[in-house]
Order: structure tokens, then sequence, then C-alpha cells
């Protein structure tokens, strides 16, 4: 299984290959698509606010990166935008509003702020003209993706979310009481924030995050709980066996109620390759997983036709 990893780089050599024989035709889109690796950004107003995005490859299938609590796509989505097929997708990662780029305005946290992003990351879609998407969703993102699969089926293909929950507990709280004061962090996860948003912004916003987290005991711990089965999309559901954030029943909940998902768990600290095959539109369709079993290191998601 491990070789699907690098088909797109064999496929490369082929066409470099192909270059070096006279009387063989490469055609060019296929050329630029197999050796692009430029990312471009911009911004789009998006529901009153300008949302920033970075965006690669020329492929069909259109795929959006939600990046976790305070990430943005550079922060959290680095491998991805370099080493997802740009002949197979356009991979648009977008910070949502408040978080990397996307600011002004600060974050604040209403009781909606996850339906908020969904319908914002929603309508970012369709500002940049795709009609339907896949999601990738980790942490934040994934709880984002949720409501977004849910709520707006018509846009949404496919989904892979990780380290993702539809509600919290007495437990949960406890864990993110103790990641609010960020001078604790360890220095790996706390500088690449400090240097995008500055500590004071950082700290601040950490804060104001748990403080968001914590006004969903008044609605019985709910976030999307009541929203998972209106999922329709296929769905895959990672989850490292070794998250310190994230304990494993909510991926099993998520698992029970998102109708037809796949549950993928890591046992081990490293990195796994997994493949799922989820039906789709009667054909199987497999997407390569290689996700990494620690928090503090992104898994990096290899999608192939």
């Amino acid at each position: 299984m491990a070789a699907g990893v690098w088909r797109g780089g064999g496929s490369r050599l082929r066409l470099l290959s192909s270059l070096m024989k006279p009387g063989i035709p490469v055609p060019w889109a296929q050329l630029a698509a197999a050796f692009s690796t430029s990312v471009s950004s911009g911004k789009v107003a998006v529901n009153g606010v300008h949302l920033h995005y970075q965006r690669t490859g020329e492929g069909e299938h259109p795929v959006l990166l939600l990046p976790g609590m305070l990430g943005s796509g550079e922060t959290d989505f680095g491998p991805q935008l370099k080493s997802l097929s740009k002949k197979l997708f356009t991979v648009v990662a977008w910070d949502p509003r408040g978080y990397g780029h996307s600011r002004p305005p600060d974050r604040d946290f209403p009781v909606d702020f996850y339906e908020r992003d969904a319908k914002d990351a929603v309508d970012l879609m369709k500002a940049l003209n795709f009609k339907k998407v896949s999601l990738l969703g980790w942490s934040g993102g994934g709880l984002t993706a949720l409501i977004a699969a849910a709520k707006y089926p018509a846009h949404i293909s496919k989904m892979v979310i990780w380290g993702a929950i539809a509600y919290i507990t007495d437990e949960d709280q406890r864990i993110y009481e103790g990641i609010r004061d960020v001078s604790k962090w360890s220095e790996k996860a706390r500088k690449p924030l400090e240097a995008l948003y500055g500590y004071d912004y950082f700290a601040k916003t950490c804060a104001k995050w748990v403080d968001g987290m914590q006004q969903f005991k008044h609605l019985d711990g709910n976030i999307c709980r009541h929203l998972l089965p209106q999922v329709q999309c296929p769905t895959l559901i990672v989850h490292g066996e070794k998250d310190p954030l994230v304990p494993r029943f909510h991926a099993d909940f998520l698992h029970k109620h998102v109708r037809g998902s796949q549950e993928q768990a890591n046992h081990r600290q490293g990195l796994e390759l997994t493949v799922v095959r989820l039906d789709v539109h009667r054909r199987a369709l497999p997407w390569q997983v290689a996700s990494d079993a620690r928090r503090e290191t992104q898994p990096a998601f290899t999608f192939c036709k």
C-alpha cells in the first residue's frame, strides 16, 4: 500500500521521460499540473468580512482544508498544500474569520460561532466558483465540516475529519481549562501561533475560545449533535489513540451517528497508511490517509481516484 502515496511522483517521472523521447506528445496542461508547486493566496468578501485563503492545484476535484482552534492554512496545512495531487485536486486552505490573515475582525465566540464558520466556509467556496467541494477538517475545523455537510449537503461531496467532536463533557471542559494558559504550551505548539498573532492576541484569543466552549454546557453540552443524522456525504473519521485533547469516545459517537461513515483509529506513534473505500454514486473511490497519532503533528492526507 505504501507505494500508493508516491503515485504522483511516478507520474512526474514518466512525464519527464516522455519529454526526452522524440515523437511522444505531452499535453501542456498535464505537464503543468504534474509539476506545479505554486500556492497563491487572496482575500474574498464573504458575509461582511474579508476571508483569506490559499489555493493550489488545477484538478477537477476541489478540496477545502479547515484548520483547528487558532489555526490557519499556513500553520495547519503546509504538508497538504504541498503534497496533495495538483493534477487531481484544486486545494483551498482558508483562515476562518478572526484567525490567521482573516483579520480584522478579532475572533469572537458567540454561541453559534461554529455554524457561522460553516456558512462562511461554504460561501467562500461559492465565491471562488466551486459548486461542490470535499472537506478536510481537523479539530474545530472538523466540527465546522460536520455542520457544513449537515446544513449544506448540496455543496459537499465527501469529508474527512479528525480530532472532531459534536458535544462537550465535563472531561472536555477540564481538558480545555488545562490549555487556557498558553505560556504552559509546548514550545513546538506555541511558537508558530506566536509568530502569526503576537503573544497578546494569541493568549487572549485562546482564553476566549475556552470560554466559548464552556458556554455549550448550558445547552446540555450540545454543539452539533442534533445535526449528525443530516450528514449525507461519505465520511471518514480519523482518531489518534494518543490524542491528549480529544478522548476516543468522541470519534466513536460520530461514527455511530453519521450514517455510513468509516472510522480509522491510529494506535501507533508515527505515520500509518490506511486505504478506505467509500461508495460514491455506486463506485468505490479509495481515499488514502497517512495520519499521525501525535496531536502536535498534523495528519497528512493524500487522496487518489
